[in-house]
């Protein structure tokens, strides 16, 4: 590993601090290096929050003179809730700049590395850029799609079953893969079931105090056949949930004013689809969304291209039964030369558990 790209495997060590709290920010980390010491780092906390390279630049205070900054997403060069980056790395003498991976946003999109070029600063670009681009997959594909990127998580046997055929499905996975699950709902901003899901399992959607954040809970119903007592209508300042339908004629569904009142929110959308629903959360600053359902709505979202990567927990049981639902509903594919096949895999032991991880092809829609 050469100088430079140790430093910016510090700043993606730097990024990953504030996972699942700068939406709709990326995630940047940046380090200030001078006479081969560091004397400055910092990264972007929250949206509204300076950027990485301020608070690098402000921890290297006077000996940011002549030294060079590593950052892993290009520094801005727009005024937004903050002042632009480029002119705090010019202010404070920068010599050098090394930037991971260019910013997609086109209020940024090479600006930002043209003016400090223009200013005499030597830049290089593309250090780690794989790592830097994996680290901001969701940030990159709401910016140029303009659809929060969707991850399709589930838990199933060893013979594909989501849950027995009377429904039941507590355990599927142990109590490993769970946390893990707790752990990767901490890094989205919004996890996403149907009311068919809320009926059968009940299910919180928190990370269970694995972390202070928790996404927003958002429920799709058609049927506002809805249990008021559900978990996930206990809201509070934590814990939010957002409930989805399509547009309701006046007066409002009896349901619909209860939940109101017990703190929900309602958002009706027309059409209520996945691709829709995937729209509306991009427009409220989600980068990434958790799509945690049954086959009957994951299929739709799969088709429709509202999911990009699939994480699915294999348990070592058998439960069997014609009638037991499986992960993925009709999908219309009829041969098997139609299977979607994943791209980029990685399989990992949790506990008893397997985890695979994979990415849907870009086209993969049918």
């Amino acid at each position: 590993m050469t100088e430079d790209e140790r430093y910016m495997a510090r700043c993606l060590a730097l990024a990953r601090q504030a996972w699942g709290r700068t939406s709709p920010n990326p995630l940047v980390g940046s380090v200030v290096v001078r006479e081969g010491q560091v004397v400055g780092e910092g990264f972007h906390p929250q949206a509204g929050q300076p950027h990485a390279e301020v608070f690098a630049l402000r921890q290297a205070r006077e000996q940011a003179q002549g030294a060079t900054l590593y950052v892993n997403l290009e520094p801005c060069n727009h005024h937004g809730r903050t002042p632009p980056c480029t002119e705090a790395i010019l202010q404070a003498g920068i010599r050098r700049v090394v930037v991971g991976v260019i910013d997609p946003d086109p209020r940024v999109a090479g600006s930002g590395i043209a003016r400090l070029q223009q200013a005499g600063i030597e830049v290089t670009v593309g250090v780690l850029e794989k790592e830097c681009r994996e680290l901001n997959e969701a940030f990159f594909h709401r910016v140029r799609t303009g659809r929060a990127f969707g991850i399709l998580k589930y838990a199933m046997t060893l013979d594909g079953k989501i849950a027995s055929a009377t429904g039941d499905s507590l355990w599927v996975t142990g109590p490993e893969s769970r946390q893990w699950v707790y752990r990767l709902r901490s890094g989205c901003d919004a996890v996403i079931t149907g009311g068919n899901t809320v009926r059968r399992d009940n299910p919180s959607l928190t990370t269970h105090g694995v972390t202070a954040h928790s996404p927003l809970r958002v429920v799709l119903s058609r049927s506002l056949g809805l249990p008021l007592d559900a978990k996930v209508w206990q809201v509070d300042d934590q814990q939010r949930t957002l409930l989805i339908t399509p547009p309701q004629m006046a007066p409002l569904p009896p349901v619909i004013k209860q939940l109101q009142a017990l703190g929900v929110e309602w958002l009706p959308l027309d059409p209520c689809d996945p691709i829709t629903v995937s729209h509306a959360l991009a427009q409220r600053g989600c980068n990434a969304v958790l799509w945690e359902c049954g086959g009957r709505l994951a299929a739709p979202a799969i088709r429709q291209g509202a999911v990009q990567k699939v994480i699915a927990f294999i348990a070592p049981k058998l439960i069997g039964g014609e009638a037991a639902p499986t992960p993925v509903g009709d999908l219309g594919l009829t041969q098997m030369q139609q299977a979607i096949p994943l791209e980029r895999c990685q399989w990992e032991a949790v506990g008893q558990d397997w985890v695979v991880q994979g990415y849907l092809p870009a086209d993969s829609v049918p």
